[in-house]
Formats: C-alpha cells, sequence, structure tokens
C-alpha cells in the first residue's frame, strides 16, 4: 500500500519564511543597538512578537541567527553584479567612482549588519574567522579591482597589492565607519572625499 504523501501546505510555508525573516530582521537590529553579548533568545522573540521556542524552530541558537546574518548580509551585498559591472570599465576615474559610490550604497544599506557583526566579535567565540567569513567575498571584489586598475593603459604607480591595500583602508567597512560614525560626516560627504583621495593618490 503506497505511503500518504505529506501535504505542505503553501500558506503555511509562506508564514514560517516571514516569521524567520522577521526574526533576523528583529535580531539585526538589537545585535547592532546593544551588542551580541547583551542580547538573549527571548529578547529577540520578544521584539519580533513570537515565543522563544519558535526562534529556536525557525531560526535555532544566538549563534546560529548571528551566522545567519553574515550570510544574508553577504548574499544581499550584490557584489557580484557590481564588480561584473566594473570590470566594463576602462578608465581609473571610473573605476574608482564606481568603487566608492558601490561601497558607499552597500555600506549605508548593510549599516546595521554591519554593527551587528563587529560589536559580537569581542564576545563571540570565533569572531576572528566570523568577520573573516563576512568581509572575505569583499575583501575579493577590492581586490579584483586593484588588478583591473593595474590592467588599464593608466594604471597605479604602486604595486597591485598596495593599490588593493589602499582600496581597502579607502573603501572597506572601517573606512567609511570611521568618517560617517565616529566623526560624524555625511555619506555623501565620504563618498565624495574618499573617491577624490583615491583618484589623487592613484592617477
Amino acid at each position: 500500500m503506497p505511503s500518504k504523501r505529506r501535504y505542505v501546505s503553501p500558506l503555511r510555508e509562506q508564514s514560517a519564511a516571514r516569521t524567520h525573516t522577521l526574526i533576523l530582521d528583529r535580531a539585526t537590529e538589537l545585535f547592532a543597538e546593544r551588542g551580541y553579548g547583551r542580547v538573549t533568545v527571548a529578547d529577540i522573540a520578544a521584539a519580533a512578537g513570537v515565543a522563544s521556542k519558535t526562534v529556536f524552530a525557525s531560526v535555532g541558537s544566538k549563534s546560529d541567527i548571528l551566522n545567519r546574518i553574515v550570510d544574508r548580509g553577504v548574499s544581499a551585498s550584490g557584489h557580484e553584479q557590481a564588480m561584473k559591472d566594473l570590470l566594463e570599465l576602462r578608465t581609473l576615474e571610473s573605476v574608482l567612482k564606481a568603487l566608492a559610490h558601490g561601497t558607499r550604497v552597500g555600506n549605508e544599506d548593510q549599516f546595521a549588519v554591519h554593527e551587528a557583526i563587529r560589536k559580537a566579535l569581542p564576545v563571540h567565540e570565533n569572531g576572528e574567522a566570523l568577520w573573516e567569513r563576512a568581509t572575505a567575498a569583499y575583501r575579493e571584489a577590492l581586490d579584483t579591482a586593484a588588478r583591473h586598475l593595474h590592467a588599464l593603459s593608466a594604471s597605479p604607480s604602486h604595486s597591485v597589492q598596495e593599490t588593493a591595500d589602499l582600496l581597502w583602508f579607502w573603501f572597506g567597512p572601517s573606512g567609511w565607519r570611521t568618517l560617517v560614525v565616529e566623526r560624524g560626516w555625511s555619506w555623501d560627504r565620504a563618498e565624495e572625499v574618499l573617491h577624490d583621495t583615491a583618484v589623487t593618490t592613484l592617477r
């Protein structure tokens, strides 16, 4: 006698997906505001309007939640398409303009995610690996941009590695955070100055 197939309700799946997203959204906000170490699963559940057991069932432990936040942030960055577009550019100025604007948009849109991860590093059991996973694609994108700059007819006078290091210094998450969060610059002004600095130095 054939076994009955389990019926999966599309509405139930949609509801579960919405709950999953809501939990991650609220957890990101709480981690960014208070810091990972000061937030409990009960806090996340209360913010999401669900029971603690729902959090565990939907996402897992607090560490699992942070890992999913990292994965979601990397996925949402859109770095692959951005790099494809950048590699079509043929002048140093246009490449640096694309980098300045693209990394600005990414850091502005993903600000809460970056803060959630950054504030977790001192207390997370594997903070160094977590940050490496969160920024690996970002670093590789800027390394690729550096190699592309050196393939242009008017390439920088620095070595490829030095150019990559400078791009990370200017356009990596710490550069944006220093100017916007720590020094109170607007995103527009930070983008303008970082772009101008990069062009002046590398041209």
